[in-house]
């Protein structure tokens, strides 16, 4: 397998949420292009409630024009470390703290042309401290479920975003490597 080299890229595209470059690429004297988007690392967090019920959050995403039913998550700001800012995620998207923390797995959400990573977490000892306020340009309604229908709402396509479906993934692997059902 070739390791394809750098050879120089330019910006076409800058925003908050990513920034598009085209990669100008080498390879023993080969030579092609690559978009690549350039975005900040994700957080997803899966909260347990005391009697195991799971915390989703149901959004507008703008992507698809409809709603999804998720967990918490989003963008890592510069200078964030992954765990803060998946309190922090927790915090804005639901009102509640934890103080049970425990990183279960990444993924890269597309490698063919984008360049981040998504951690998933599982936040337990949750205490409801305030209303959910987004971060002033989501449309968020709360709704729980017990950790034990999460895949019937994936069976039934009510949960359809990739990375939490992978996210509840690597807690069944979890949950299958302990033993515990």
């Amino acid at each position: 397998m070739r390791r394809w080299k750098t050879e120089r890229s330019e910006t076409l595209f800058d925003s908050s949420l990513f920034r598009l470059d085209r990669q100008h690429l080498e390879f023993e004297g080969d030579r092609r292009q690559a978009l690549v988007l350039d975005a900040p690392c994700w957080v997803n967090v899966i909260p347990i409630l005391p009697d195991g019920r799971v915390i989703l959050v149901r959004q507008w995403r703008f992507g698809i024009a409809e709603p999804t039913l998720e967990i918490p998550g989003g963008m890592v700001d510069p200078g964030e470390d992954e765990a803060a800012a998946a309190a922090r995620e927790l915090l804005e998207e639901t009102g509640h703290r934890a103080t049970g923390w425990r990183r279960i797995g990444e993924v890269h959400p597309n490698p063919a042309f984008i360049n981040n990573r998504c951690g998933t977490w599982v936040a337990t000892g949750l205490e409801r401290v305030g209303e959910p306020l987004g971060d002033g340009e989501e449309e968020i309604e709360l709704e729980t479920a017990p950790l034990a229908e999460i895949p019937g709402l994936i069976a039934r396509g009510e949960i359809t975003h990739a990375l939490v479906i992978a996210a509840f993934y690597y807690h069944d692997l979890g949950q299958h490597d302990l033993g515990q059902r």
